[in-house]
């Protein structure tokens, strides 16, 4: 059937210029250990490689169904195949078992173009030039393909998708149902039964073509993810594949487009595509304006950052994807990374709303640990949450000069500290004696490092906490500050000079270090971790600059690598330098030497305080490199601790915002000495 092209003498507008691009190799670009994402704002996403093959159960779009989570994935890759005088050559690629790869995508490969981290693959097939960008509108729930194809004689086009029918955190053990409804330029794909859902892919072909719609013949296609491989998580997906136009395109140049999810949101793709980039170069450019620091490195955090800003639909407010693929939104990650994600980048109306998100969600004083993928609600298991909240306020408040904001939230801030006073969920309650925090309950993680294996909780670190008594400082020392900012008197005076000098208890004479947490009892952890870091980077954090030197000293002797610090000492003997494989060995080893990139910023934090810039550049380095090795523009979530192979979530938010907090922080540094940054 041949059916007329839309939007007949609509002119397509000329993007504006990306504010950086880099361009990967062919080699580079066939890399398909490495990603790119792409968010559409409501936590909803699409990824694959470079040269777009999906590699892991995520890849494709995945929709989020009450945003930002419920993510469902039906799409998981468009299948082109061009015919040239007779000779075929296919696009698209994925592998359908281990080191077999359907498809000649791979080997066509020109090279991949990241303008503003939008990615655009070129392929030379039979002397045609097919360039393909893809890329989310903003609150569209839909994936945009734009095609640019020069071709020297007449070629025909064939699209179609590969595609399943689940929740994006599953695989497919058997060929999925799909019900097809075809429209001329639009399909329908719906699954079947009562929970069934659906997608709409639209085309936009080219004014000279002749586009043929193709009857559906759905077919099952079996697909390998490599990555998922690699986790111990299930790698096989029963697909199904179909066809569904063909473009018929004379020699000449010509542009069409296919929007996948839905189109009624998108409107004309090449506007929408006008529209992205421009957001994106405003994005930089606010960036830019506010932290002083106008670099490539800058611009590329800035625009992961945006990745992870979403809307939550419960509160009707920005909330925070902890991590891509996988995780929802978290609060503790959220306040960690709310200066790199929204201060230092100029959103301080998002900033407002984020806090707004976790101050209207808390319960007997605390914060989500995290909301549940599935949208039934929230945990509560988390001792830091709140406590980094109150100093993530503070920042806000004094960069925004928003004092309407903060007598709105000082009662809740006195609140918090209340409950915590009083005891609130899990053991956690002020010593009456020295005035400390105390957490921690049977069964239960409560500071970041929280892994639970079934009842085996791996790093239970019930007590005192060194990093919680800081934060405890901290938001005893903020509550005083905005009450005599805001003429009233603080209301937990004696408790804060009493708690201060208690701090002190967690020093080790002898191993000139601080310990990690002290139980209940008083008996000490000595176990060296990034902990302490966190603590001293503090700014009420009580400590000598002897004691800042010697916790630099130990920590750059036990726990700094080239990407981050170790989560447990290399010297420790429950040191663990292997994190891959099942969850269970990973888990195992989340905590116990696995390399973290966010607590580097803490580390030179502490090395600017003593004046050591060139050491903070130093430190950074590896980590800058990084944002092209896995997660294209991002930084991953963690590493082996003795091989530095990425691990975890390959986009990850505290990742992303430390490490554009800490590379400001020394820029300015550098700038301050006369010294130029590096990148």
């Amino acid at each position: 059937m041949t059916v007329p092209p839309p939007f007949l003498g609509t002119p397509i507008p000329v993007a504006p210029v990306p504010m950086f691009s880099r361009r990967l190799s062919p080699q580079d670009a066939r890399d398909l250990g490495r990603e790119v994402l792409l968010t559409d704002g409501l936590g909803g996403f699409a990824m694959s490689s470079p040269a777009g093959v999906p590699t892991r159960c995520y890849s494709g779009l995945a929709r989020s169904l009450t945003p930002p989570v419920q993510r469902h994935l039906m799409f998981i890759s468009p299948l082109e195949t061009l015919d040239v005088a007779g000779h075929r050559s296919e696009l698209h690629a994925f592998e359908v078992a281990p080191g077999t790869v359907e498809g000649d995508g791979l080997n066509l490969l020109s090279h991949v173009e990241l303008n503003d981290l939008i990615p655009t693959r070129v392929q030379l097939a039979g002397g045609v030039r097919v360039q393909r960008t893809w890329f989310m509108p903003r609150h569209t729930g839909s994936l945009v393909l734009l095609y640019d194809i020069d071709t020297p004689q007449d070629a025909t086009l064939m699209l179609g998708a590969l595609l399943t029918h689940r929740d994006m955190h599953h695989v497919c053990a058997h060929t999925p149902g799909l019900e097809f409804l075809p429209g001329g330029l639009e399909m329908s794909v719906s699954g079947l039964g009562p929970d069934a859902h659906s997608v709409a892919l639209r085309l936009y072909p080219p004014e000279a073509s002749r586009i043929q719609a193709l009857v559906p013949r759905p077919a099952p296609q079996r697909v390998h993810f490599r990555l998922d491989t690699a986790r111990g998580a299930p790698d096989t997906e029963r697909a199904v594949r179909t066809g569904l136009w063909a473009l018929h395109l004379p020699a000449g140049r010509h542009r069409l487009a296919l929007v996948v999810g839905d189109p009624g949101n998108v409107g004309n793709p090449w506007n929408a595509y006008a529209e992205e980039i421009e957001r994106r170069r405003l994005l930089v450019l606010r960036a830019f304006s506010v932290c002083g620091v106008q670099d490539s490195v800058t611009a590329t955090l800035a625009l992961s950052a945006d990745s992870f800003l979403v809307y939550r639909q419960s509160t009707q407010a920005v909330s925070v994807i902890a991590g891509y693929p996988w995780f929802a939104d978290w609060g503790r990650d959220s306040m960690i990374a709310l200066t790199g994600l929204t201060l230092l980048t100029g959103r301080l109306d998002d900033a407002r709303a984020l806090l707004s998100t976790y101050l209207g969600s808390l319960r007997r004083g605390l914060t989500p640990n995290n909301f549940h993928d599935d949208g039934s609600g929230a945990e509560y298991n988390t001792v830091d949450g709140a406590l980094w909240l109150i100093t993530a306020l503070e920042r806000y408040v004094r960069l925004s000069g928003d004092r309407e904001f903060a007598q709105t939230h000082l009662e809740t801030v006195r609140g918090i500290i209340r409950h915590h006073l009083d005891g609130t969920d899990h053991g956690i309650r002020a010593d009456p004696q020295d005035g400390l925090l105390l957490a921690g309950a049977a069964g239960v993680q409560l500071t970041w490092m929280d892994v639970k294996i079934h009842d085996w909780v791996v790093t239970p670190r019930h007590g005192k906490p060194v990093e919680i008594q800081a934060l405890w400082l901290a938001a005893l020392n903020v509550e005083s500050r905005m009450s005599e900012a805001l003429g009233q008197p603080p209301a937990f005076a004696a408790l804060l000079l009493r708690a201060r000098a208690a701090f002190m208890q967690l020093w080790n004479p002898d191993d000139q270090h601080f310990y990690d947490v002290l139980a209940a009892d008083g008996t000490p952890d000595a176990s060296v971790r990034p902990n302490a870091l966190l603590a001293l980077a503090l700014p009420d954090t009580p400590a000598v600059p002897a004691q800042l030197d010697a916790a630099l000293l130990t920590a750059g002797r036990e726990l700094l690598t080239p990407l981050g610090l170790r989560t447990l000492a290399l010297s420790d003997p429950r040191y663990l330098g292997n994190y891959g494989g099942s969850q269970l060995v990973r888990d195992a080893a989340y905590h116990q030497g696995t390399v973290w990139p966010w607590p580097l910023a803490a580390y030179t934090d502490l090395l600017l305080k003593r004046g050591r810039v060139a050491d903070a550049r130093a430190a950074l380095d590896g980590l800058i490199a990084h944002l092209w090795d896995a997660g294209l523009g991002s930084v991953s979530e963690v590493f082996s601790g003795s091989t530095l192979l990425p691990g975890g979530c390959s986009f990850q938010a505290w990742s992303v915002a430390e490490l554009l907090r800490a590379h400001v922080a020394v820029a300015q540094a550098e700038k301050g000495r006369g010294e130029g940054s590096r990148e």
